[in-house]
């Protein structure tokens, strides 16, 4: 738990860097697809990871974060989860590139990281329940859904938006480095897990 409180802070503390300067710290630091592809700002696929576009992008992310990374944490030990973070953020952001190489559009946040914690959660905890709202037509619940069922109807959305916005110039969301995120998480999580922190939690 740690560990995702300090990269929480790292986020918060990056977002106030964001608010005292602006549109043109933003720019100089977050990812632009066609720059990675020409060979130039390479560091920015390290540093969009911690940068967000907006109070509301933040907040949620930071949520997503502190719901599932915790247990992982737990689940790896403090130095390889965040190994795995910061990997699964380099991941993440690397897909959205492959897939729009030409794209002018910035590309920040911690979505990606986040998804390869949740693919990570998916892999460890599948039977875990997660306390989530739940809404049909006019009937608003409380109740526990289990990981399997949350992570894995997310992942489905974000493969079906996939080819609607790979081409898209006018920003949006980054499906594409939501799925490579959750796909990395999902294929590493046991080289990252500690076996006698898995089996103390048996």
């Amino acid at each position: 738990m740690r560990s995702t409180a300090l990269i929480i802070a790292a986020n918060f503390i990056v977002f106030s860097f964001e608010l005292k300067w602006g549109d043109a710290f933003v720019l100089k630091w977050c990812v632009v697809p066609a720059q990675i592809t020409s060979g130039y700002h390479w560091i920015t696929i390290f540093t969009a990871m911690f940068m967000h576009g907006s109070w509301s992008h933040i907040l949620g992310n930071m949520v997503f974060l502190w719901a599932f990374g915790p247990e992982i944490e737990d689940a790896m030990n403090p130095p390889r989860y965040i190994v795995f973070y910061i990997l699964g953020g380099l991941a993440a952001i690397l897909g959205q590139v492959a897939l729009a190489p030409h794209s002018t559009v910035p590309n920040l946040g911690a979505s990606g990281a986040i998804a390869a914690v949740m693919g990570a959660f998916l892999v460890t905890y599948p039977r875990d329940k997660i306390k989530s709202l739940l809404i049909i037509f006019v009937f608003v619940r409380v109740t526990f859904i289990p990981a399997i069922v949350l992570i894995g109807f997310w992942f489905l959305m974000q493969l079906f938006n996939l080819g609607s916005v790979t081409d898209a110039q006018t920003g949006g969301v980054a499906y594409a480095a939501h799925v490579a995120g959750v796909l990395f998480g999902a294929l590493t999580a046991r080289l990252f897990e500690d076996p006698e922190r898995i089996a103390a939690q048996l």
